[in-house]
C-alpha cells in the first residue's frame, strides 16, 4: 500500500473524513422501518432515499482540484 495514490484530483469539500456513520445510521433506520413493516404484516417498503437525506450527511459532494500535490493523492 506505499505506493498506491489516487488517480484523480478530488476531494470532499469540508473537512469531514468520512460518510461512514452518516450512511451506517441511514441503513439501520431503513433496516428498523422494514423489520417494523414485516411484522405488521405489510408488503410496501420504503426506499433507502425516502427514509434518509443525503444533504444532511457530513460531507457537502466533492470537487476537482487541478493544484492537489503528491502528499494529498497519497491514500
Amino acid at each position: 500500500m506505499s505506493r498506491s495514490k489516487k488517480k484523480t484530483k478530488i476531494h470532499g469539500t469540508t473537512t469531514a473524513k468520512s460518510e461512514k456513520e452518516n450512511k451506517r445510521d441511514a441503513n439501520r433506520k431503513l433496516r428498523r422501518i422494514i423489520k417494523q413493516k414485516v411484522n405488521s404484516g405489510k408488503t410496501e417498503f420504503p426506499e433507502l432515499r425516502e427514509v434518509s437525506n443525503v444533504w444532511s450527511f457530513d460531507k457537502d459532494g466533492k470537487r476537482y482540484n487541478p493544484e492537489m500535490t503528491e502528499k494529498e493523492l497519497r491514500k
